[in-house]
């Protein structure tokens, strides 16, 4: 996929734009929040409309990027990929970052403070404990396989593919069950890849 298709996709879960990438700090939580989800690319030269503005030393980016992800980011990303693009002499570095077979992995925001973050839609979004553990198992579990569902399972799967989300509260009540039965069905829809959880709100979530 060339430069103008990736740019004409847009930032989402798998794609960010960045103007530069200014301080390892910062930078790593994006790099973080691609490993711990779905893997994606990072395109350093390009502003939040799309626009190509290049970078002004590809040289010192790449050194902040390698700075970030050996040593701002834990377990370090080592299989990241960098390819520098040319448009009308304006150079971008496109950064490819593989989904981990190591998370979670967490990046340092401040000195000490390291922190967990996914991809929510085009956020890198800070996790919480119950997202760490998830992402713990199911690489301990080599990624859950698809199963046969039963109803009230279908029913969580029907009801987002018309509405974008659903809480805990909106599942026990739409299938009639306790507060523990319905968090462990949920649970169990996320470990094995049909819904996803988010908790980068007060209540924490569940879309497709």
């Amino acid at each position: 996929m060339d430069l103008h298709e990736l740019i004409a996709r847009g930032e989402g879960e798998e794609l960010e734009f960045k103007q530069k990438t200014t301080h390892p700090h910062r930078i790593s939580r994006t790099l973080v929040s691609l490993a711990n989800t779905r893997g994606g690319r990072v395109l350093v030269g390009i502003d939040d409309a799309g626009r190509v503005l290049g970078v002004r030393d590809v040289e010192e980016e790449l050194f902040v990027l390698h700075d970030a992800a050996a040593h701002y980011v834990e377990p370090p990303l080592t299989n990241m990929r960098y390819r520098e693009v040319e448009e009308d002499g304006r150079a971008v570095i496109i950064v490819t970052v593989p989904e981990s077979t190591g998370k979670p992995h967490r990046a340092l925001v401040a000195a000490g403070d390291w922190r967990g973050y996914v991809r929510v839609r085009d956020a890198s979004v800070q996790t919480s404990g119950l997202t760490e553990k998830l992402l713990e198992r199911q690489q301990l579990e080599s990624q859950f396989e698809k199963i046969p569902l039963n109803k009230q399972e279908l029913t969580a799967i029907d009801y987002l593919r018309t509405h974008p989300r659903i809480t805990l509260a909106q599942y026990m009540k739409l299938v009639n069950f306790g507060k523990r039965r319905a968090f462990q069905t949920l649970i169990k829809l996320v470990l094995h890849g049909y819904i996803r959880h988010h908790d980068k709100e007060k209540e924490p979530y569940y879309t497709l």
